[in-house]
């Protein structure tokens, strides 16, 4: 998965050089130009009704951080924005970390039968299109849960959104080789979880 651009460099870079010279109304050109592009990351992410606080996070980010950024070469604004929305989702998660009790006595037929799929599939790409699928949202929100935050949103992006190990590891702030071994470590856990689920709706 590749990202579009959005705007041109220089005009963005332009309106970053005039907020950081005092012209704080001109981050509203900000606003109106990214929010719907931080929206639509932040909605994969978090739960619906931590979207518009953590989009406010993402923006207070920006512009405090505006200041030291650069808008050169492969570093156009959209990835830079882009990098803080991930980050700022992925801190979401460490700071509100919480394990939610799913019953797995509480599994219809439909989401046993999409575990047994899902657990069936190898490639990523069924993975992917599973988890796309409605029976899925309930079991993948308890699994990933209990994960790491870190593995979370690995799994998210690179097995769940399709970014190559070298993407994510651009929003992430990681190596591209550490992305591989978490990506590698923490589908095994997702998985792992996801046989568990299974056993125990079985089960009961």
């Amino acid at each position: 998965m590749t990202m579009g651009n959005y705007g041109d460099i220089s005009t963005d870079a332009e309106i970053a050089r005039r907020i950081v010279a005092g012209d704080v109304n001109a981050f509203e050109e900000i606003l109106k130009k990214y929010q719907r592009h931080v929206l639509n990351i932040i909605k994969k992410h978090v739960p619906y009704g931590y979207v518009e606080d953590v989009a406010q996070e993402v923006f207070i980010r920006v512009f405090q951080s505006l200041h030291r950024a650069t808008f050169e070469g492969q570093n156009r604004f959209e990835g830079w924005i882009s990098t803080i929305a991930i980050r700022t989702c992925c801190d979401f998660w460490r700071k509100r970390y919480r394990s939610r009790e799913l019953s797995m006595g509480s599994l219809t037929e439909r989401q046993q039968a999409w575990l047994e799929g899902a657990l069936s599939e190898a490639s990523a790409q069924s993975f992917r299109q599973k988890g796309l699928e409605e029976e899925a949202r309930e079991i993948l929100d308890w699994a990933l849960e209990k994960l790491s935050a870190g593995d979370r949103m690995v799994v998210e992006l690179v097995h769940l959104e399709g970014y190559s190990a070298r993407e994510a590891g651009r929003l992430l702030g990681w190596s591209t080789v550490n992305v591989k071994v978490r990506s590698f470590r923490s589908r095994k856990k997702l998985r792992r979880l996801l046989e568990e689920a299974l056993k125990g709706g079985r089960e009961r």
